[in-house]
């Protein structure tokens, strides 16, 4: 018997394959038809231009499959049910089973030629990389047409006639096509639509052949649509044999069709899953966010800041893949023969994004009632977006709540979520009572004590010190701030003990993590120093550094960040000026909300009550501005950080502002904004990838335009900001959710 049924199966599955290849129509709509669409679909997203080739790749593939699985087997076969074709074979010894199975065969055997075919001229055409899972994809185009071909089988054993297949058929195709991510990419559907998108089964073809394609993943990492595929075979072929019918005159009931649903049902399971963990949506949106970033964009005729110094008068930017592929001096080739959209820049200067190495994200930097603006998984996402929207592209938090900044780190950086790439340091190494445990005390004292492990760490031995920085470093954080500290008269701290102290700076160099102090005078920096840090943060705007100090800084190559944006905020609440939330980039970048609330705070009672307690605290922006000459004049290395989320420093264009305050201060443009990106990238320990204009590194580029060496307040005048290759469509980047 099982002899018979192999003979049957094989038999059968010569029959189909010469039936097929006899059949103009089919070899048709095989081979020459997914051509012209591989080809319109090619034109239309300029597949030339980098990864959108494998967006076009996957969607001629998925619309084959799903055209052979319908249309090549479960349409053709009720036609030929209705032809009388198929009682011809229930007098041969042959029965269902090896009929289906082997129209099942010959359509993987059909299909695999056309696949080939597509990715050869994805290759040698456009340029895509051969796939290197080669095995993988074989496989999972194969599991896409036994499903598909399957569930079109399924089709034709429910329905009673052609007309009640077509109908079905459409039911099911039209948002298998328009859904799924085949033709528009799920990323862009609102919230509710990327959920219903997780119960259609070729959303998991098409993410599963993206991700092997595109991303070099294997089978085993898409088991969960594999394995949907693969069961979804099984029950389809398990029931179409059960229902299969030889003659048109035999007829099923309507309630027949409801068995479609347990074929279904590996995706609908499978969908509520996702609609729970939501990874298949996630990945959708990584998917997307590296097609984007792949690109090949030219930006000719620009000033070029190298971020080093450098200054190329006029030249170009070819961006590819995500990095910064070629930088010209003078005039490049044409965009067409390297195949890269062209952007004009003449009249504008390039520089690499700004980076911001000193930023509180759980802090408004306003003063706000709403309780969204101090929402750590709002508030955080919507900041960082904020700076990129501002062409700062990279920012480093200094002790906000760690588990908050974590999850923050993650979602933004994988590309989850669109903002500037954030760099994690804290919880603030501080004394008991010292300088950061102050905001503790508005903190419910059934919380409190929870707030404290989160923003603070105040070791009471040298041996519990280097513990908890390699607690810190266990969970991955990018480096160590502490705080020296003692405040002055009306506000004074208590100050972490200096062997405490040295004991968590050898051990973050142990641990090769960079730390940072927080000092308040040059008593502080003193001590910083002996200590052998790697950069200060305010330095002091109380009193004159000595100058001995700073020749210390630049023997030991400690970085100076004198924070002027937190000393100028301070000096504004005390006087009640609201320029800082007129700025024209201020108001296109942060909250509305907020900048109406923080005027109305500044002008009512509260607000007169803080502006005369901050006048108490004794801020000198002068000394500050004087101490940053001083040390410039040192030959320290310089670097930018805003302090944002201290009063009037909002989220968003910090580092704008902060180059601006240098200049004023009597420093070159171009010294303030190599500060800002080489100088910045060097102190974060990433100068091998950001923070240059250099051919390998990442392409985190701001296009502005005019000459901001020349008047350094063009530097708010952005035209473009690119992340990683992709040029960001700034309006939408606050509608991310």
């Amino acid at each position: 018997m099982p002899g018979q049924m192999a003979k049957g199966f094989l038999a059968q599955a010569e029959i189909n394959l010469k039936l097929t290849y006899r059949d103009k129509t089919v070899i048709f709509f095989n081979y020459m038809f997914p051509l012209i669409f591989f080809f319109i679909f090619a034109q239309m997203f300029h597949a030339e231009q980098g990864g959108a080739i494998v967006q076009v790749l996957t969607m001629v593939l998925s619309i084959g499959i799903l055209g052979i699985g319908f249309f090549g087997a479960g349409i053709r076969a009720v036609q030929d049910r209705e032809a009388n074709i198929l009682r011809r074979f229930k007098v041969a010894p042959i029965s269902a089973a090896p009929m289906l199975v082997a129209s099942l065969l010959t359509g993987i055997l059909n299909f695999l030629p056309s696949a080939l075919l597509m990715i050869l001229l994805s290759h040698y055409i456009y340029g895509m990389p051969f796939p290197q899972r080669w095995i993988s994809l074989l496989l999972f185009i194969s599991l896409g047409v036994l499903a598909f071909r399957g569930l079109g089988l399924m089709i034709a054993s429910v329905v009673n006639s052609a007309q009640e297949s077509q109908i079905v058929i459409q039911m099911l195709y039209f948002p298998m096509l328009f859904l799924s991510g085949m033709t528009i990419p799920i990323s862009v559907f609102p919230n509710w639509l990327q959920l219903v998108a997780q119960f259609i089964p070729s959303t998991y073809l098409v993410n599963g052949m993206q991700a092997i394609v595109g991303n070099n993943e294997t089978l085993a990492q898409n088991t969960s649509g594999a394995g949907a595929l693969l069961l979804t075979t099984v029950l389809a072929t398990f029931l179409g044999v059960k229902l299969f019918r030889w003659e048109k005159e035999e007829k099923v009931a309507n309630s027949a069709k409801l068995w479609l649903l347990a074929v279904l049902a590996p995706f609908l399971l499978l969908g509520m899953y996702q609609a729970h963990s939501r990874d298949s949506i996630v990945k959708s949106k990584l998917l997307a966010r590296q097609f984007q970033q792949s690109r090949t964009v030219l930006i000719r005729g620009a000033r070029i800041f190298v971020g080093d110094g450098r200054v190329i008068e006029s030249g170009a930017v070819l961006v590819k893949n995500g990095k910064i592929e070629h930088v010209y001096a003078g005039e490049a080739p044409d965009p067409k023969l390297l195949h890269a959209e062209a952007v004009e820049a003449a009249g504008k200067t390039v520089l690499p994004g700004l980076i911001d190495v000193h930023v509180h994200l759980s802090s408004p930097g306003g003063f706000s009632q709403s309780a969204d603006a101090y929402a750590a998984n709002k508030a955080m996402p919507r900041a960082l977006a904020e700076y990129l929207y501002s062409g700062i592209t990279a920012v480093k938090s200094v002790g906000d709540p760690l588990d908050d900044i974590l999850k923050a780190r993650t979602l933004v950086n994988s590309g989850e979520r669109l903002g500037a790439e954030l760099f994690a340091v804290g919880p603030m190494f501080t004394a008991k009572g010292g300088h950061g445990t102050e905001y503790l005390r508005f903190i419910p004292e059934a919380y409190r004590k929870a707030a404290e492990e989160q923003i603070v760490r105040t070791p009471s031995t040298a041996e519990e010190a280097r513990q908890q920085v390699d607690a810190l470093k266990q969970v991955g954080v990018d480096g160590i701030k502490a705080i020296l500290e003692t405040g002055q008269s009306g506000y004074i701290f208590e100050r972490m003990d200096t062997a405490i102290f040295r004991a968590v700076a050898s051990e973050a160099h142990a641990k090769a993590l960079p730390i940072v102090v927080h000092t308040g005078d040059s008593h502080d920096v003193a001590d910083a120093l002996n200590a052998g840090v790697d950069g200060i943060e305010h330095g002091s705007s109380r009193d004159e550094i000595p100058v001995a100090l700073f020749q210390q800084m630049k023997t030991s190559g400690v970085t100076y960040d004198p924070t002027l944006s937190a000393w100028e905020g301070f000096t504004n609440v005390a006087s009640g000026s609201l320029e800082p939330l007129e700025r024209p980039l201020v108001l296109q970048a942060a909250p509305p909300g907020l900048i109406e609330s923080s005027k109305k705070f500044l002008q009512s009672a509260d607000g007169m009550r803080m502006r005369e307690s901050i006048k108490k605290y004794g801020v000198d922006l002068g000394i500050a501005k004087r101490n940053l000459m001083a040390a410039w004049q040192a030959g320290v290395t310089l670097v930018t950080g805003s302090d944002a989320g201290n009063p009037l420093v909002l989220h968003g264009p910090t580092i704008e502002r902060e180059v601006e305050l240098w200049v004023e201060a009597g420093l070159p443009p171009e010294v303030a904004l190599q500060a800002a990106t080489y100088n910045a990238a060097r102190l974060l320990r990433v100068s091998d990838r950001m923070g240059l204009i250099k051919e390998g590194h990442e392409a985190n580029l701001l296009l502005v335009d005019g000459n901001p060496l020349k008047d350094i307040k063009q530097i708010e005048s952005i035209q473009s900001v690119f992340l990683k290759g992709e040029r960001i469509s700034r309006s939408e980047l606050f509608d991310q959710e």
